[in-house]
């Protein structure tokens, strides 16, 4: 066993030796291995010692590459410029028309609005309502419209109407003023007024009445100013309901610019203000004011009496003043 491991070593020795024969001799001094000593065109320099020879001409050609051409560009079309005067032309189907409805006043029953004009909307849409009363000023009014069985105070000033019918106010029980001042009114129905159990204050002011009828007990205020009211249009005791009964609370008595005669009478206890100026009346009676049959008769309440502009020379009859207040206002002849 021995043998052979010195055998092994000795080949292994050798084999060392042998590869430090092999190697080439080391040059010790250092400018051996400087680039100044290198010959660049020595043959040393082989590199072509390794491989083959390349051939460096065939890179002088031109490689042609194709352009990719690029997706062809969408083009959106300009936007189109509409003239200032242009106008489009349309053609709309044919309109259906219907004949013409007449317009009526008559009563088609009551509503949410109240009753129903026939000029296609109710009572209280063509006027306002509030609260019982009806304003219908200066809404070109021909007739009176139908009016809520509530109406209290309704008022149609500065309108056309040219007559007041008897059923104009039916079964307005609690109607209390009515005032058509500024219209164009030549008749009153001869119940128009009478049958109106609240009715208290009456202005037809700026029209043009000749007649006055029958008026309810219950009147306080009468405006008949500026109409063609004449004495013999006047109801017999037109301030008088009855016999029985006259107008106890009628206060309030216009009837100047009228074509009266004489003062109608007899006159209520309870008047206040008589305006009878710029009429046609030419004499007075001793008991138009005061009563000849009792001389302690004194008229407390009428304070405003005017008849100036009348023929008549007030201070003829003095008799007919001394149970008054105050003189009238009347023009000395």
């Amino acid at each position: 066993m021995e043998q052979h491991m010195v055998v092994y070593a000795s080949v292994l020795a050798l084999a060392l030796l042998g590869s430090c024969w092999g190697a080439p001799p080391v040059n010790s001094d250092p400018a051996t291995y400087e680039l100044e000593n290198y010959d660049e065109d020595s043959d040393t320099w082989d590199l072509n010692s390794y491989g083959e020879t390349l051939e460096y001409d065939d890179l002088d050609q031109e490689i042609e590459v194709e352009a990719v051409a690029p997706p062809p560009a969408v083009t959106q079309p300009p936007p189109a410029v509409v003239p200032e005067d242009y106008t489009e032309e349309v053609t709309l189907p044919p309109r259906i028309t219907k004949p013409p409805v007449l317009p009526t006043l008559d009563f088609l029953g009551p509503g949410l609005f109240g009753p129903d004009t026939g000029l296609g909307m109710p009572t209280c849409l063509l006027c306002v309502c509030l609260s019982g009363s009806v304003y219908c000023d200066d809404a070109d009014l021909t007739e009176i419209p139908p009016l809520p069985k509530d109406t209290t105070h309704f008022y149609a000033r500065f309108n056309k109407i040219t007559e007041v019918k008897a059923k104009d106010f039916l079964n307005l029980n609690q109607l209390m003023r009515v005032d058509l001042t500024g219209n164009q009114i030549a008749a009153l129905g001869e119940d128009a007024f009478h049958s109106l159990p609240q009715l208290q204050d009456l202005l037809l002011a700026d029209n043009k009445i000749q007649t006055l009828p029958v008026l309810p007990a219950t009147m306080r205020h009468i405006d008949m100013r500026n109409n063609r009211l004449k004495s013999a249009g006047m109801a017999l005791e037109a301030f008088k309901a009855s016999a029985v009964f006259d107008m106890k609370d009628l206060q309030f008595l216009y009837l100047s610019d009228n074509q009266l005669d004489y003062i109608p009478g007899p006159l209520p206890e309870s008047l206040r203000v008589l305006h009878l100026q710029n009429n046609n009346i030419q004499s007075l009676n001793q008991d138009t004011f005061c009563n000849s049959h009792d001389m302690n008769y004194i008229r407390k309440a009428l304070e405003d009496i005017r008849l100036d502009g009348n023929p008549v020379d007030v201070n003829q009859y003095a008799q007919a003043y001394v149970c008054l207040p105050r003189l009238p206002v009347g023009t000395p002849h």
